[in-house]
């Protein structure tokens, strides 16, 4: 894939900054500020490899699949968002728009739907892969937090951006073809729901 030094900037700081906003949120909003300690950098590791992680791939999903068929596309970041995301952290809830993929070039309700489909998939992929490792290594503690987390975050990311309106994946999914719109949204919404009772 190909990347401008802006991209490779926009990526970074609203990964962390995404991570940042989560970790304030699981430490307890501003009182993790009010009573700085150990809880906020462990809630900060947790928050960017699963949240932070779940949003970078997702994103370099939809470009990866816009490149591969010859479309320009570049990630743009949402500064104000951003602060805006990071603020509302503190008072225990997040609206997460980091920023999106800019795509430009001859593209078909098919290749949109596609290019779309990506991101959702990714964060299907990685609650799976969170959902295995619960399975497989029932645990304790942080690593059981952390498994927990990961499997909830990324099924609320694949679910939420399957909201059938614009600007969200989901409606561009659904233009293109109903039923794979129906077992993706289905599926992210049932790991979701797996995520919250295990």
């Amino acid at each position: 894939m190909k990347y401008s030094k802006r991209e490779i900037k926009d990526l970074w700081i609203a990964g962390l900054v995404i991570s940042l906003a989560f970790a304030i949120l699981l430490s307890g909003g501003y009182k993790a500020i009010i009573s700085f300690n150990s809880v906020i950098l462990i809630a900060f590791f947790v928050a960017f490899f699963t949240a932070g992680i779940g949003f970078l791939l997702h994103e370099l999903m939809h470009k990866y699949v816009a490149q591969s068929y010859g479309l320009f596309a570049e990630f743009k970041a949402y500064y104000q968002m951003l602060l805006f995301t990071t603020f509302l952290s503190f008072f225990g809830f997040i609206i997460a728009a980091p920023g999106a993929v800019y795509i430009q070039g001859r593209i078909t309700k098919e290749k949109n739907g596609k290019i779309s489909l990506a991101g959702p998939i990714t964060n299907i992929v990685l609650a799976l892969i969170f959902l295995v490792f619960i399975l497989a290594f029932r645990t304790d503690g942080i690593l059981e937090y952390f498994l927990n987390f990961g499997l909830t975050i990324n099924a609320l990311l694949a679910a939420f951006n399957m909201i059938p309106v614009m600007p969200f994946d989901g409606a561009k999914i659904l233009d293109w073809n109903k039923v794979i719109y129906a077992i993706t949204a289905a599926v992210a919404v049932g790991l979701f729901i797996i995520g919250y009772f295990i």
